[in-house]
């Protein structure tokens, strides 16, 4: 039996991390919480998370700021918690590697739904078949969850991987839009065209050797995304 998530909450608001905290203990889960970027990135440092749940609007240093700290040492999920609904800060968000974002206010049961999809997704990476798989000198370990380019490995976040991992079952050939988001992030995600574009765009910062003449993730228009080795009636879009 598997031993309970941990979950980290960051939120200057007692009564958002009393509500967080109380939905996700019912549901079985270890959450922990703090109210600003010092305190949580302690925690974090002692204790390193399954999940983080992470507002934007901390004092002091926002969640941004904290969202970039934690990427540069852990792919820990994290799903930024706010009031904000525009799309410039979901497109920011997403552009420094957060894996989902729930706007306040926001149900029991919403909050659940969106927390086991970012923890699944580590489940579905598990698949059968070859351990290795290559797509010209793109190489993927499916057991260690590796990547290497020619030869040098590549860092790709849990959600980053999975995409990719997606990609990789059909070289050549297009997936759609919303096969892809229903494959990586759930069937609650199946119009989330933001979160999709955001994932490509980082998955080509991590790979392409020019982001605007890409080699490997390509736009097949009228159909959708594809990973090949070289470019072939493909467009960057």
């Amino acid at each position: 039996m598997e031993a309970p998530a941990r979950i980290l909450i960051v939120d200057d608001d007692p009564h958002v991390r009393t509500f967080v905290e109380s939905a996700l203990h019912l549901e079985g889960y270890l959450p922990s919480s703090a109210a600003d970027g010092l305190a949580s990135w302690q925690v974090f440092q002692q204790n390193v998370p399954q999940l983080i749940i992470l507002d934007i609007g901390l004092p002091g240093q926002d969640g941004f700021q904290l969202l970039e700290q934690v990427r540069r040492v852990a792919d820990t999920p994290i799903i930024m918690l706010t009031t904000r609904d525009a799309e410039d800060d979901k497109v920011r968000a997403f552009t420094l590697g957060a894996d989902d974002y729930l706007t306040k206010p926001f149900s029991t049961r919403e909050l659940v739904a969106r927390v086991q999809a970012v923890l699944r997704r580590g489940a579905r990476l598990s698949t059968s078949g070859p351990a290795l798989r290559q797509v010209g000198d793109l190489k993927i370990d499916l057991d260690t969850q590796q990547v290497w380019l020619a030869g040098r490995p590549v860092h790709l976040s849990r959600t980053e991987f999975s995409l990719l991992l997606e990609l990789s079952r059909t070289p050549g050939r297009a997936c759609t839009d919303r096969q892809l988001l229903v494959k990586v992030w759930g069937e609650g995600y199946r119009d989330d065209r933001v979160i999709l574009r955001q994932a490509i765009a980082r998955l080509r910062q991590r790979l392409e050797p020019q982001v605007e003449q890409p080699q490997y993730i390509l736009r097949q228009q009228g159909v959708g995304y594809l990973l090949q080795a070289s470019r072939s009636g493909v467009t960057a879009a």
